[in-house]
């Protein structure tokens, strides 16, 4: 499976988790080549009054980039629509974790998201609801 379908397979699979747990959440398709800046995922819950712009990274190595831009582009957009602003990191056989722009480990030309990271300090899906 190429690199952009195992993308596009971890969002879907966020977005059912999402609906799974009562929440509204949608999928932006090519959000990633918009002249706007906009998140992979949506989503919102009325009965706990919060809405989530959620960038996805998704991959079976032990980290993955995020080019600095994006991260801005995140940030700018989640301010803009009053969105809490969330980095979503699934890697091969782990459960999602997820990280507010500020945790994320900078690097040279952006920021980075590691296994290591997830395994430390990233929210469970749980957590980021609210349901633990």
């Amino acid at each position: 499976m190429n690199t952009k379908a195992k993308g596009s397979n971890a969002e879907r699979e966020l977005i059912h988790l999402l609906w799974s747990k009562g929440w509204a959440a949608v999928r932006i398709a090519g959000s990633g080549s918009s002249s706007y800046p906009c998140p992979d995922i949506l989503a919102g819950s009325s009965a706990v009054g919060r809405r989530l712009a959620i960038e996805c990274k998704s991959s079976s190595e032990m980290s993955r980039h995020l080019p600095e831009g994006q991260v801005a582009s995140l940030v700018e957009f989640a301010g803009r629509f009053g969105a809490e602003p969330w980095i979503g990191a699934r890697f091969n056989d782990m459960k999602w974790a997820f990280f507010s722009p500020d945790e994320l480990k900078k690097t040279g030309a952006g920021f980075s998201v590691s296994v290591k990271m997830v395994r430390g300090k990233g929210l469970a899906f749980e957590q980021l609801l609210g349901l633990f």
